[in-house]
């Protein structure tokens, strides 16, 4: 079932004539659905990225079950595997893209997401709020903007968070947003970025399990498309990870997360040197511990940037990447350090660092590039949709 769900999800994104007819067809039907389940006042629907317990739902849940204003709303959580999830205060979850599913969609008086709650169809009814958050400034093309794709059309999204003018602006050409629909928010995922402590890294290292005497790197690059028809997303990095340890072991601990869509990554073994955390459930602890981030186009450079500490762009297939997926900025020339194209120039990169002067090109970036807005924005997204 699931591989036949990862293959139809490639065909909806990559075929617009399919799209359309699946699009106007399961649309009409579950608005005729709709006239015949009433709206349920006191109910909530949250919906993560990859239909998981995460991102910026998760922040927002987390904040609303300990306020005594919300106790009396019903809190779905919609995931892929429900069984699995270990959610605070044991919400109802329903399996996702099941009649279940769309049946608490149909009923529920509020939706909040990072994705698209509609999965791509059109069936929202007046009545119901909708606050969408997104999840990331794109340095990559989304939405419609991506090569192949039209089909984004958030209209209907009542609340839509940003946390720069940058962000705003791609929001609103690639989905679609209204212009009333924007609140300059940031992203309540990233709220705990903000005002990090040295004793909060100390306490995060302790609880992970990684030593206090080396300094971290993570390394986080971004998904690439699918070559099997949706049945796995793989990428391929061009490193040797020997030359790595020998290079580094000394002084550091390299941890790996890749992105949620990604499910293979070929080439690499783990050891001592290098560990996996991409199912680790909250990337804004393993953002606190590293000292150093490496990715390529990932939004998660957007996020880290907050903690202004150094940042690498391993860029190896950037020819590749910007033609096929397309780019909407130029990281030659504004990433703190250009690109780096191949292994030798990151661990080079890394071995002659000048912290300090690195931090500071993480400041001028986001000062030249984005102009952040954010640290309560929990807060503030709830006080929107509740008010």
């Amino acid at each position: 079932m699931n591989e036949f769900r990862a293959r139809l999800d490639y065909l909806l994104k990559h075929n617009y004539i399919v799209n359309r007819i699946f699009n106007i067809v399961v649309s009409f039907v579950l608005r005729v659905c709709g006239k015949f389940i009433s709206i349920d006042k006191d109910m909530v629907l949250f919906s993560g990225l990859t239909r998981k317990y995460n991102d910026s739902p998760r922040a927002i849940y987390e904040y609303m079950i300990t306020r005594p204003e919300f106790k009396h709303l019903k809190l779905v959580w919609a995931l892929d595997d429900p069984e699995y999830a270990e959610i605070p205060n044991n919400p109802v979850k329903i399996k996702s893209d099941t009649w279940a599913y769309f049946k608490v969609a149909l009923k529920a008086k509020y939706w909040i997401a990072c994705v698209n709650i509609e999965r791509g169809l059109h069936f929202k009814k007046k009545d119901q709020l909708y606050l969408n958050t997104w999840h990331g400034v794109s340095f990559n093309c989304i939405g419609n903007d991506a090569a192949g794709r039209k089909d984004y059309d958030w209209r209907n999204v009542d609340f839509c968070c940003y946390e720069s003018d940058y962000h705003r602006s791609i929001l609103k050409r690639a989905l679609k947003v209204r212009d009333e629909a924007f609140i300059p928010t940031g992203l309540p995922r990233n709220d705990s970025l903000y005002g990090t402590t040295v004793k909060e890294i100390f306490d995060l290292k302790k609880k992970i399990g990684l030593p206090l005497n080396k300094k971290i790197i993570m390394y986080a690059p971004t998904w690439r498309d699918s070559i099997d028809m949706g049945r796995s997303y793989e990428i391929k990095t061009p490193i040797n990870m020997n030359y790595w340890k020998n290079e580094l072991k000394d002084d550091y601990i390299l941890l790996l997360r890749t992105h949620a869509y990604t499910n293979k990554l070929l080439g690499i073994e783990f050891d001592d040197f290098i560990l996996d955390f991409s199912n680790y459930s909250n990337i804004n602890d393993l953002f606190k511990v590293s000292d150093i981030l490496i990715s390529d186009y990932s939004a998660c450079i957007g996020d880290y940037s907050i903690l202004e500490r150094p940042i690498i762009c391993f860029a190896y297939d950037l020819d590749t990447y910007s033609k096929n997926r397309g780019l909407y900025f130029n990281p030659v020339k504004d990433m703190p350090n250009g690109v780096q194209m191949n292994e030798y120039e990151v661990i080079k990169l890394i071995k002659g660092m000048d912290y300090e002067e690195q931090c500071k090109k993480t400041r001028d970036m986001v000062k030249n590039v984005f102009t952040y807005i954010g640290g309560h924005a929990t807060e503030d997204c709830v006080r929107y949709m509740f008010r």
